[in-house]
């Protein structure tokens, strides 16, 4: 308690508390259609395919929107990017509400959604923004952990949809934005951690072989995260013929184990390193996910096969952030929205594979067995270069060096760090 109470000291937490908040209730806008799937399914008599398809839009969208509002907040300043974001976000659901009738247009509303995936890289930045380094880990964790947000939709989408209809939820989704806007508001101050950068320096770590090993990485961990959440409640309820409402709660199972551990991960990191920790959570990862599609007769086994695997993957998110600001101190929003781009792309995967496995092999194991191949591809790359960035930029294991270092720093950062 008394180590929480430092932590919270170090910086400012009601920034903290207004950028989990924001990222939390983006999160649940960003995953409504995959939610509410199995509503959307039976209203427009879609293939297996066409659902994998349907439930990996709103990520693929929101994967691409990152970088640009990471880009426009190091401009405009993180708290303005995220009150900028919220207001279109309002606007989509209120076309969501009013003009879907069609799955052409469900698959244009997926689109809109992606604005709310876009949180991300600002959310983590904001929050973790005014704390020291050796207590990155644990802020970015807090304010991560907002992808619980994953478990306000599939608690209470389906039950709205069944008793109002999927369209409407979307416009009770829109009210439930004023929340974070008006936090987000009163309680946020713009951190410190601000340098004026050329455009080329903001982009830097899209040139850099650190950055896409990062993002590569997080195509597992966060990837899995939010392809599987967006599609299990697809999944339990074509699998083992559960109610759509029971599907919803049998994935908030999974995903809050996700969520909540998220800010563990980021915690265990900071005092063995996120190297170690990542190494631990990939293999994790791989065993569970087999054992997942090997289980599918069994719904108590399978869920806490998913509980376990989505224990690990949170884990996995909060260890790779850990990572980051000791990787791109200065650049942190930048560095983050283009790792959480390609990962959250990665997500894009789960779906389609699940849907395509399905529909031409009748079986949805295939679909975590390409998956699991994934995560033990990027364990093997991840042995490969801890080599080079603990002899450079991070201690071994990947804790956070005591010494300032000019990794990732603009050359005038450089300058003022030497």
């Amino acid at each position: 308690m008394t180590d929480f109470k430092t932590f919270l000291k170090s910086g400012h937490w009601p920034t903290l508390a207004a950028s989990f908040l924001y990222f939390d209730f983006c999160f649940a806008i960003w995953v409504l259609n995959g939610a509410m799937g199995p509503f959307i399914s039976e209203t427009f008599h879609l293939s297996a395919a066409e659902k994998g398809f349907m439930i990996s839009v709103p990520i693929l969208a929101g994967a691409l929107m990152r970088f640009p509002l990471g880009i426009l907040a190091q401009y405009i300043g993180r708290k303005n990017a995220a009150m900028v974001e919220m207001s279109l976000i309002m606007a989509a659901l209120a076309f969501g509400y009013f003009a879907v009738d069609t799955y052409d247009e469900v698959l244009a509303m997926g689109v809109l959604l992606g604005i709310a995936g876009a949180s991300f890289g600002v959310a983590l930045s904001l929050g973790s923004g005014w704390f020291p380094p050796k207590y990155k880990g644990l802020a970015m964790g807090i304010a991560g952990a907002g992808n619980s947000g994953t478990v306000l939709a599939v608690l209470f989408a389906p039950p709205l949809a069944t008793k109002f209809g999927w369209q409407t939820v979307y416009g009770l989704a829109a009210c439930t934005m004023v929340l974070p806007m008006l936090v987000m508001w009163f309680a946020a101050k713009e951190p410190p951690d601000v340098e004026h950068q050329t455009f080329r320096e903001h982009i830097s770590c899209l040139f850099e072989k650190d950055g896409w090993a990062f993002s590569l990485i997080y195509v597992v961990t966060f990837g899995g995260f939010i392809g599987l959440s967006s599609f299990l409640p697809t999944y339990f309820y074509d699998q083992f013929k559960v109610t759509k409402v029971e599907a919803g709660q049998l994935t908030m199972l999974a995903t809050v184990m996700g969520s909540g551990v998220r800010v563990v991960g980021g915690y265990i990191s900071d005092r063995i390193g996120g190297i170690n920790t990542l190494s631990g959570v990939l293999v994790l990862v791989a065993i569970t996910l087999v054992a997942c599609g090997l289980a599918g007769t069994s719904l108590p086994v399978t869920t806490l096969l998913f509980m376990l695997c989505f224990a690990a993957l949170g884990a996995g998110n909060g260890a790779l952030f850990q990572l980051v600001p000791l990787r791109w101190p200065l650049s942190t929003a930048v560095a983050g929205s283009m790792i959480g781009e390609v990962g959250a792309l990665g997500g894009g995967f789960i779906p389609n594979a699940m849907g395509l496995s399905k529909q031409h092999a009748g079986t949805y194991l295939w679909g975590f067995v390409a998956f699991a191949v994934l995560a033990v591809g990027m364990l093997a790359m991840l042995r490969i270069v801890q080599i080079r960035w603990t002899r450079t930029w991070a201690e071994k294991g990947g804790r956070a060096r005591t010494a300032p270092t000019t990794v990732g720093t603009s050359p005038a950062g450089a300058r003022r760090a030497a």
